[in-house]
């Protein structure tokens, strides 16, 4: 699934389900950019994925849709 995907399943499965402007004023962006987001009309910003895994309580692997069988390089 996309990021855009990913993120319009998490917008509306809140309860009650958020507007794009509901959403936007959360994160601070506008409702154009969430709709451009959930479109694929535009990237996301680091900014961006942070605010989002912030408010839903995600991982930002899990909003990007990365596998979950990942390998992460060790660490020095």
């Amino acid at each position: 699934m996309s990021f855009g995907k990913n993120l319009k399943n998490l917008r509306c499965a809140k309860l009650p389900p958020l507007t794009q402007t509901d959403l936007a004023n959360a994160i601070g962006v506008t409702q154009r950019k969430i709709s451009f987001l959930e479109t694929g009309a535009s990237e996301p910003s680091l900014r961006d994925i942070m605010a989002l895994c912030r408010y839903f309580n995600v991982s930002a692997d899990f909003l990007l849709d990365l596998p979950r069988d990942m390998e992460y390089p060790e660490q020095v």
